[in-house]
């Protein structure tokens, strides 16, 4: 498994709580993922990226870690994880595992310390007397208090703290939560709020006017994409590259990519996730402007869905968009991300407000349960490969009627067929990570880009447009009568370079 697969892989995103269930207790588990990985690889995917499945009391469903080196219950144990491993690279797949070391549970030992009075513990995340006006990405203060005159930060939920990465004795903590995962086997890690860690030295207030964007850590430069941050991942990369093979680091990033790219490189994280298709309407000015401005920055990483954004289909205005966009990731230079459920073009889900768990949503009326809905398997989420028994409760979500017609989407052999092709063009010498592009929007709305011999071109305006001289490789819907391509349909070129 040598080699720099992660400039240009496919990797297929995990959230174990509404991948697969095996014990029939209506939430996901590693076992159920286990027995369906011939899925993930069946797609042609280079690896998986879990996220949290450490031990935790799920207020925040992992990304509250109570202890980094274990199984939570509700996923199985590390002989699970083992088999787990075992069996991806079986199948050819790495597994790539999330780390949050910005913040913990409120549960964890040293943070429970902490609140007891400990002042030790208290020097290890930040407690004042005289908290400032920093705001929660989740919505209200970023301040808790504690009862005794003192509050702590939490620039998420209350059951968060945040980690003061200026205690000396952070880091080397960190040093052994990964190496142990390394150790085991893992391939690499996705650091959550790689930005984040360093907060302003003496936690000062912000400028009157300043106002946070809500929901992005960013907003607030006072807490994240301190000068200090990037030295953390230059010594977790010489432990991930004291292995062999060496392991590999991906970072959340989110910043701008010309700020985001100071936490790349040969001696920091190898990668950073390029956001600006979540965040870009369906415009093909608002995505060239996008692609532009990432491709700035290699290495890259795409990815149009995740665990935190509304899904594509609901996001862009219909399924036919969605299979354009994922056509988009797969074809262009870098790594392509795909989540769970977007190789069936599921939709976002409206879950009623007295089922939503997330705890953004009670703070802030955001929700993300509704990209989080279970997948739809064949005969049922808690059923099929894996499953120990024969009845289960409900998903932890409520899974819409009539689910499961997404098995037929034609997203899926899309999906599949793109995947394909791109390893085929990849060991061909067609495709390459390094490869320039060159953008172009015409008056039609018609976006192009293009590679060496290679054209990747989307009709996102209303009409349908002229498909560029060459071979027609694929295309995310039906060429029209006249060989012009649909509106809202994406098509991969093979372009005469002679």
């Amino acid at each position: 498994m040598a080699g720099v697969w992660w400039r240009d892989g496919v990797v297929y995103q995990v959230y174990p709580r509404s991948f697969s269930d095996a014990n029939g207790d209506g939430i996901g588990d590693l076992a159920g993922l286990t027995a369906r990985l011939g899925h993930i690889a069946g797609l042609g995917c280079d690896a998986l990226w879990l996220t949290p499945f450490q031990t935790s009391p799920q207020r925040d469903h992992g990304y509250d870690v109570s202890d980094y080196r274990g199984v939570d219950p509700i996923f199985g144990d590390l002989a699970d994880f083992d088999a787990l491993l075992a069996r991806a690279h079986e199948l050819g797949l790495r597994v790539i595992i999330d780390i949050v070391p910005n913040h913990c549970s409120s549960d964890h030992p040293i943070f429970q310390k902490a609140l007891a009075g400990d002042e030790s513990a208290r020097e290890r995340f930040h407690f004042s007397a005289t908290p400032n006006n920093w705001p929660s990405v989740f919505g209200g203060s970023a301040w808790e208090p504690v009862g005794d005159g003192t509050w702590y930060l939490h620039l998420y939920a209350p059951s968060q703290p945040d980690w003061n990465w200026r205690d000396p004795r952070t880091a080397p903590f960190f040093d052994e939560v990964i190496r142990f995962w390394f150790d085991r086997g893992v391939d690499g890690l996705r650091v959550d709020v790689a930005h984040g860690l360093y907060k302003a030295p003496g936690l000062p207030s912000l400028p009157d006017g300043v106002t946070p964007e809500p929901g992005r850590l960013r907003g607030n430069p006072l807490v994240c994409d301190q000068p200090e941050t990037p030295g953390v991942f230059r010594r977790w990369r010489e432990i991930a590259d004291g292995y062999d093979p060496p392991r590999v680091l991906i970072g959340e990033v989110n910043l701008e990519p010309g700020r985001a790219a100071r936490f790349v490189g040969p001696d920091r994280l190898h990668q950073a996730f390029a956001f600006g298709f979540l965040v870009a309407p369906w415009s093909a000015g608002a995505w060239r402007a996008a692609g532009e401005q990432v491709l700035r920055h290699p290495p890259v990483t795409w990815v149009v869905e995740n665990h935190d954004v509304v899904r594509t289909p609901t996001r862009y205005g219909s399924e036919a968009r969605a299979r354009a966009a994922l056509l988009v990731v797969l074809g262009l230079p870098g790594a392509a991300y795909v989540y769970q459920g977007q190789e069936y073009g599921l939709p976002e889900v409206d879950v009623p407000e007295e089922a939503r768990q997330d705890p953004a949503w009670e703070r802030s009326g955001m929700s993300r349960d509704g990209c989080r809905v279970p997948l739809p398997w064949s005969g049922g989420f808690s059923a099929g490969p894996g499953c120990e028994s024969a009845e289960s409760g409900p998903p932890w979500l409520p899974v819409p009627e009539g689910w499961d017609r997404y098995l037929e989407s034609p997203t899926l052999p899309l999906c599949r067929d793109a995947i394909a092709l791109r390893r085929l063009l990849q060991a061909e010498g067609v495709l390459s990570a390094d490869d320039p592009v060159v953008w172009s929007v015409d008056g039609d709305d018609r976006l192009t880009a293009r590679r060496p011999g290679f054209a990747l071109v989307v009709a996102m305006g209303a009409g349908p447009v002229a498909v560029p001289d060459g071979e027609v490789l694929i295309s995310s819907g039906p060429l029209a009568p006249d060989g012009r391509l649909p509106a809202d349909t994406a098509a991969w070129v093979r372009e005469d370079v002679r």
